[in-house]
């Protein structure tokens, strides 16, 4: 069996953000392997993610960014269960990390469930036209297919949770949050955010 010393804990821990036993687990399961490791603590987030999703959240912040010309504002709101967690550092960082985002982006929505259904409709028609169009002769259920990935693609582009996430844009807002909640170990939630910018409509 492989020996897991204390270092190679506190740097996955120092990776990840998990905890510390969480971290020797997951690097015991994977024989000393790094990234297999990260991928393990990943996907216990993600269990913890969704197991956490259903618990009521009345605690959060409203988190308020001004861009440094004075041009720009964002108000975002993130919930969590207890105001033990609304303190924490790392959930600042995440209310932070996700104003930011809304500055640089603009995203239309929340997320899928929060577009309206004739703003969707009127996509899939007009992905649905450019399909037919430049995929004359194909099989329909190609077409679809090929419907259903552009908007994948409208989602990406139009939502918050979906768009890569500015202070790691290695990771979507979505995979960020999934990941704080398995280490922290509660339920978090963005809620909304307004984003103002001079002159705009």
């Amino acid at each position: 069996m492989t020996e897991i010393d204390a270092k190679t804990v506190m740097r996955l821990r120092e990776m990840t953000g998990a905890p510390m036993m969480d971290c020797k687990a997951a690097l015991k399961e994977s024989s000393g392997d790094f990234d297999k490791a990260k991928d393990i603590l990943r996907k216990k987030g993600k269990q913890l993610a969704d197991k956490a999703s259903g618990r009521e959240v009345k605690e959060g912040l409203v988190y308020a960014y001004q861009h440094h010309n004075g041009k720009l504002a964002v108000l975002v709101e993130v919930a969590c269960e207890t105001d033990f967690v609304a303190k924490n550092e790392d959930f600042k960082a995440f209310c932070r990390g996700v104003a930011l985002t809304v500055a640089a982006y603009s995203p239309a929505f929340l997320n899928r469930e929060s577009v309206p259904a004739e703003a969707l409709e009127k996509e899939r028609k007009i992905v649905g036209e450019m399909a037919a169009e430049s995929m004359k002769g194909k099989p329909q259920s190609v077409i679809d297919k090929a419907v259903e990935g552009r908007l994948d693609k409208f989602y990406a582009e139009k939502c918050l949770l979906e768009k890569q996430y500015v202070p790691d844009d290695s990771k979507t807002v979505e995979q960020i949050r999934t990941e704080l909640v398995g280490k922290i170990g509660e339920n978090i939630q963005v809620r909304r955010f307004v984003r103002l910018e001079l002159g705009g409509s």
